[in-house]
């Protein structure tokens, strides 16, 4: 079975993610070993995105659910999850 976004195919939950946002994770995870400049440079890019699409978040959240809804059995949210927690707790210096 083939999930489409757009003409895009997803075959990951990274794949979903990244097209739900139009945008890489990475932008809005960050990636582990970044420097405080790219953070506050990532950071910065993706307030720039959020104030010229004030509706993004609400948008995200539906077509998120609409996913899950549509594809249950391939959108595991879980690793995600994983990885955005291991990536916070390596920025706080907390072992996940």
């Amino acid at each position: 079975m083939r999930a489409y976004i757009g003409r895009q195919q997803a075959v990951s939950v990274e794949d979903f993610a990244e097209l739900a946002l139009g945008t890489p994770v990475e932008l809005w995870l960050g990636v582990e070993g970044e420097t405080d400049e790219e953070r506050a440079a990532r950071e910065d890019a993706a307030r720039d995105i959020l104030a010229d699409n004030p509706n993004m978040p609400d948008d995200l959240v539906r077509m998120a659910a609409q996913v899950i809804e549509e594809n249950p059995d391939l959108f595991d949210i879980l690793p995600l999850t994983r990885l955005a927690w291991r990536r916070r707790a390596a920025r706080k210096g907390v072992a996940a």
